[in-house]
């Protein structure tokens, strides 16, 4: 009897494995069919979405989501921030329920246009400056600088380039991008996981944040509500300002693929000027959904500066509303650029 009952056992056992195996197979062997070469598809196109089942196995009940939310077999693609999403479709096999996945790339549908610029005025900047943040607050621009041991917070003549206030960062923070918003300076640092506060007037420091999803600080701009920061990759997260929690992030692409390691960012007029690091150069970015919608190159401003052997790359843009100019300089540049941007 033993005997019996255990190979009873093992043909319940061998039947199953064989059942779920077999299941497994036949999950395996259906696919998610989109219109997209390459899965990529422009934002201005429709996404239409089927199930290849080559072995017509039955399945019933076909649904289809992208990011969790539930969508047609058409979708307009004009509704969707820019970059990789995740498609899903769930049905019936066999009686039980299956979700099969397939990511997607939504690339913006035109070129960036290219804007050239003209050097108003050059004034002198702190060549020992390596600098991460640049921004103009009611008319007076702050600064912050980078590497262990040397990163400062600081507030500048920019005509003069001398320093009206400084404090020096912990030895362990390197320095990142810095905002203000409501009179309060937001200050990145890049490995750290934490990103530190400060009233303007003062230069007190008053708290701090960690970073969420978003490992490491880079830039960070606001739009007078909103912050918004990049982690050194396509992506730029929105903070709470409240909470500086993230909440969301947009995807920076244009019409062939994502544009990384965006760095400090600027807010002007609705849209957000991103660095990008080593390439000496300003993406301009929609902040709805991501699209890159024009680039600046400043590559001939690094010849400009004193030629030394810590000389860096361009990181540093501000727009101040009142001369309605960009103020450009880099790391460890001895100059900064008061520019206006053409067409």
């Amino acid at each position: 009897m033993k005997t019996f009952k255990y190979l009873t056992i093992i043909f319940l056992g061998s039947f199953l494995l064989s059942c779920g195996s077999n299941s497994a197979q036949k999950k395996n062997e259906i696919s998610i069919k989109i219109n997209a070469e390459g899965h990529a598809l422009a934002v201005d196109k429709t996404l239409k979405l089927a199930i290849s089942n080559p072995k017509n196995h039955e399945i019933s009940s076909v649904e289809f989501k992208i990011e969790g939310k539930p969508v047609t077999d058409e979708v307009d693609l004009s509704k969707y921030k820019l970059g990789d999403h995740l498609v899903e479709a769930s049905f019936n096999l066999g009686g039980t329920t299956e979700t099969i996945s397939q990511k997607i790339t939504i690339l913006n549908n035109k070129t960036p246009k290219v804007y050239s610029y003209k050097i108003i005025n050059e004034y002198p900047h702190d060549i020992t400056s390596y600098t991460q943040g640049l921004e103009f607050y009611k008319g007076e621009l702050y600064e912050s600088t980078g590497q262990y041991g040397e990163s400062k917070l600081r507030k500048v003549d920019y005509k003069t380039g001398k320093v009206l206030k400084n404090i020096d960062l912990a030895d362990a923070y390197f320095g990142e991008g810095l905002t203000i918003l409501n009179d309060k300076i937001y200050q990145l640092t890049w490995k750290s996981g934490t990103g530190l506060v400060y009233d303007v007037n003062s230069f007190e420091r008053t708290g701090s944040f960690k970073y969420g999803n978003s490992k490491e600080g880079w830039g960070i701009c606001n739009d007078g509500k909103l912050l918004y920061k990049s982690d050194g990759t396509e992506k730029i997260w929105t903070l709470n300002p409240e909470t500086l929690m993230e909440e969301s992030y947009i995807q920076a692409y244009h019409s062939k693929g994502k544009v990384v390691e965006l760095n400090e960012l600027e807010w002007v007029d609705g849209k957000i000027y991103a660095n990008r690091y080593n390439k000496n150069g300003v993406a301009i970015i929609n902040p709805v959904n991501g699209a890159v919608e024009g680039v600046i190159d400043f590559t001939p401003l690094r010849k400009k500066v004193s030629q030394h052997p810590k000389l860096d790359v361009l990181n540093g843009i501000a727009y101040n509303p009142d001369t309605k100019t960009f103020f450009i300089t880099g790391k460890r540049w001895d100059k900064l650029f008061e520019v206006e941007i053409v067409e």
